[in-house]
């Protein structure tokens, strides 16, 4: 027997539902919208490289493949980071001259940790890079400020290494090289890196969904039996 004191649990329960539902049905559609983002991203990625451009610009220009020739100046920062499979190390962000006088930073890749102390000599032969512009944000509060004097950085981000290195706030992340010994190893951007968790998120709210259902139902259920059994007595 349906009772007045149930109205206020039945409508709460719907709402409850009705926003885990919703929650759960917004992830898939930015699930649908992330694939487009990242079939784009692929797509460019593996464009024909282009010259460098003289003012490289974040919104325009993140992730387009270019070449440049020139050499490296000895000036390097240190990011901590890791490899699946190498353990912990660093990725060398190295200052970059091209022939035109334009200085840039690069993500050469990544060392051991064991090789952060090892010597990195610069040759005055120029070399071909190519790879793809990057404005990565990686940090955030809780993210160590750097220490400049142990050249240890915990961030790619590209204005404060920009500002160290004294180059432009530009990353190339190196695909390929002319160097015929590369000190690391290239960490191209791949869109296997870039978060897609949707799918995760959604069943998750879907999952709530279902709970917080199933609670209201048994919740009604025992109103319900405790009415009756008020009306027998």
């Amino acid at each position: 027997m349906f009772t007045r004191r149930m109205i206020l649990p039945l409508i709460s329960g719907m709402l409850g539902t009705g926003v885990l539902l919703s929650l759960g049905f917004w992830q898939i559609d930015r699930m649908g919208q992330k694939a487009d983002v990242i079939a784009a991203i692929e797509a460019r990625i593996h464009d024909t490289p282009v010259p460098l451009p003289a003012d490289p610009d974040p919104d325009t220009d993140r992730y387009r493949p270019v070449h440049a020739e020139g050499r490296f100046t000895g000036d390097e920062a240190l990011v901590l980071s890791s490899q699946r499979g190498a353990g912990p190390g660093f990725r060398v962000i190295a200052a970059f001259e091209t022939t035109a006088g334009q200085r840039i930073l690069v993500d050469r890749g990544y060392i051991p940790e064991a090789q952060a102390a090892a010597p990195r000599p610069e040759s005055d032969a120029e070399v071909r890079i190519t790879g793809n512009l990057d404005w990565p944000q990686d940090s955030d509060r809780f993210t160590p400020d750097p220490d400049p004097a142990r050249n240890l950085w915990f961030s790619r981000e590209a204005g404060p290494l920009a500002a160290h290195l004294d180059t432009q706030p530009a990353l190339l992340v190196l695909r390929t090289t002319t160097e015929p010994a590369p000190p690391a190893q290239p960490v191209p951007i791949a869109t296997a890196d870039i978060p897609d968790d949707h799918l995760e998120y959604a069943i998750t709210w879907f999952a709530l969904a279902a709970v917080w259902a199933g609670m209201t139902a048994v919740l009604l259920w025992r109103m319900r039996r405790e009415g009756s059994k008020e009306t027998t007595q």
